[in-house]
């Protein structure tokens, strides 16, 4: 990250493209907001346009804009994000998601820094830096033709790599801490204390969602305040246990498994291990999901959102665990 930060440095304060990629979650929108932040554009607007969010027609007027009567429900004139962007620095997120047409347009800007609404002949000339970022490799979209070659030598005039957190181990608890005292500050309660075992666990896990993910997996231990379920979960990691494996002392061998013959009854009440496997997972949900609705009073809605899930996945898992049957009758979801 000292290689990053220097890159970030050097270019911040010229108006080339600059590429940023690397995996969902490991903060290639702060890597952008830095290199506005430290530039002569720092005091202009900072505007961000996700490629994969709208369809193309609908994202060809985001980024340009369109007259009136330019398409169908197009009864004003609006600005596009380029043009609102003007002095300043866009970020084209996702860049990767967008479609061919629009890459086409993307690259005549970038060559000839001027573009027109959809429904306008007439020219705009943006002063505007771009940067561009994606969570996958563009080179084999090229080879494939879903993305454009002369585009790609357009964006990449600087490339910025940000290594996923599991590569960046000596930035885990420092990341952990200073997420639990932002959110302990914004609820207005003291951080709880990160215990050896815990520091161990965060530092073992590979973090597959990277920074995002410790900042949820933060935040969600300051709300349930439950050590030993957040040390289960991370126990599961593939490192974690590979880790477990290997501390183990040559000697000790593994002990032999007896198998259940027609003459010897099966153990733990004759359940499968499947059976088993699933009646624990829906014990530590169950567990999970009641202690989140007692924190925002079964709200149903903010309970989703806390958990990370879709509020039909809470009401489904809730009937499936009998947990709606439980709902106080004097508490109802907030619209």
């Amino acid at each position: 990250m000292r290689g990053v930060a220097a890159v970030v440095e050097r270019v911040a304060d010229c108006d080339a493209t600059v590429l940023v990629t690397g995996e969902s979650g490991v903060g290639k929108e702060v890597i952008a907001r830095e290199l506005h932040r430290r530039s002569s554009r720092a005091s202009r607007p900072f505007i961000k346009v996700n490629c994969a969010a709208l369809p193309a027609d609908l994202l060809e007027s985001e980024m340009f804009g369109h007259e009136r009567g330019a398409f169908t429900g197009a009864d004003t004139s609006t600005m596009g994000k380029f043009e609102a962007a003007s002095h300043g620095t866009i970020m084209l997120d996702e860049i990767a998601e967008m479609p061919a047409k629009l890459q086409a347009k993307l690259l005549h800007v970038l060559e000839d820094g001027q573009f027109s609404k959809l429904g306008s002949n007439k020219p705009i000339q943006p002063d505007v830096r771009v940067v561009a970022a994606t969570n996958r490799s563009l080179v084999p979209m090229i080879a494939d033709g879903s993305f454009r070659e002369d585009l790609y030598y357009r964006l990449q005039v600087i490339e910025i790599h940000v290594p996923p957190l599991r590569e960046r181990r000596e930035e885990i608890l420092p990341l952990a801490e200073s997420f639990l005292v932002d959110f302990a500050h914004k609820a207005g309660t003291p951080p709880p204390e990160l215990s050896l075992e815990l520091r161990e666990s965060l530092a073992h896990y590979d973090w597959p969602g990277n920074i995002r993910e410790l900042e949820n997996v933060m935040q969600r231990f300051l709300i349930l305040r439950d050590e030993k379920l957040l040390i289960h979960e991370l126990c599961r990691s593939p490192r974690a246990q590979a880790d477990a494996v290997a501390s183990q002392p040559v000697e000790a061998a593994p002990q032999p498994i007896s198998i259940a013959t027609e003459s010897t009854p099966l153990p733990l009440d004759s359940q499968s291990l499947p059976d088993l496997v699933r009646r624990t997972t829906d014990k530590v949900e169950r567990e999970v999901i009641a202690r989140a609705l007692d924190v925002v009073r079964w709200n149903r809605r903010r309970a989703a959102r806390m958990l990370g899930v879709s509020y039909k996945t809470l009401l489904n898992k809730m009937k499936a665990l009998g947990l709606d049957a439980e709902a106080p009758s004097e508490l109802v979801d907030a619209s």
